[in-house]
């Protein structure tokens, strides 16, 4: 090759390695339990946030799992599948669904809890948020195979109160990645998703593109296809009384409040009927104003 040809070649390689972008730093997944996802460009925080990173959350706000009453199968069906995928089993993602306020989010921190307290150190909760999901690819490409050589580090990514609106386009993308695409979901990554709505998206959207579409079965299909790739589906449901008793009494003995059954079912009744409702968040609202009361008495 001509000496002059090479120069040039060499000084244009130079270049481009200047301008390429640098390989992405290991990720550490040693910091913590339980991490946020925070993309490059994070429509959650409206602003560039500095390079794509996780945060290590030192402490998850969560509620021990024998503290939720009322979703005995629920929390049976979740953690047989979450030890499963800690132990380096076959397991499916998995979507709850439902009545606001009835644990959702707080079982799958719970879960995630009691997990690791059977397998220390066996399996990292990440957090991404709703607005963050068109970067889902980028994460999971981060995760995959992310870990100790030949172990890849087991990781459970959580999104909560997932939900899609009308010309959001978003959907797509996590249908690609639960279930799709040529590379497929890592093998060491789990996807666990809550929302109030079964198929992610408003009824009037799914019924509009029924009404609209040419062929208004396959439009449908389009828009509750998504809920499809969950391998499962963790329906929750409002309580009665008598559960949301249960729940409350057991919160109060959990925290060793001083009230009397009798008492404590009537102020709990007052308090739920102000709220116009009963669920387990009420529930705790009620016990965390009444330990407060009790304390500042």
């Amino acid at each position: 090759m001509d000496p002059d040809l090479r120069a040039a070649v060499t000084r244009i390689a130079a270049a481009l390695e200047r301008l390429a972008p640098p390989p992405p730093a290991p990720v550490d997944l040693t910091a913590a339990d339980a991490f946020v996802w925070h993309p490059a460009q994070s429509r959650a925080k409206g602003a560039d946030v500095g390079g794509a990173h996780l945060a290590p959350v030192r402490r998850v706000a969560r509620v021990e799992i024998a503290l939720l009453k009322g979703i005995e199968r629920q929390k049976h069906i979740l953690l047989e599948n979450t030890r499963q995928f800690a132990a380096g089993h076959p397991a499916n993602n998995a979507m709850l669904w439902g009545a606001r306020g009835m644990g959702k989010s707080s079982l799958v921190k719970a879960v995630h809890a009691e997990t690791n307290a059977a397998r220390p150190g066996s399996l990292k909760l990440i957090e991404i948020h709703r607005e963050d999901i068109a970067s889902l690819p980028e994460l999971l490409a981060l995760l995959r195979g992310a870990g100790a050589e030949g172990a890849a580090q087991r990781c459970l990514i959580f999104c909560d109160d997932l939900s899609f609106e009308r010309e959001d386009a978003d959907y797509k993308a996590l249908k690609s990645v639960l279930d799709g695409g040529i590379e497929g979901r890592p093998e060491n990554v789990l996807f666990y998703a809550t929302s109030n709505r079964r198929h992610l998206m408003p009824r009037d959207m799914i019924e509009n593109e029924r009404s609209t579409a040419i062929n208004p079965s396959e439009a449908t299909e389009e828009k509750v296809s998504l809920s499809d790739r969950f391998g499962l589906w963790i329906g929750f449901h409002n309580c009665d009384q008598d559960m949301f008793f249960a729940m409350i009494e057991g919160y109060a003995g959990a925290m060793g409040l001083p009230v009397a059954a009798d008492e404590l079912h009537r102020q709990a009744v007052e308090w739920s009927v102000t709220r116009g409702g009963r669920s387990g968040r009420v529930a705790w609202q009620f016990i965390q104003d009444l330990a407060g009361r009790l304390g500042a008495a």
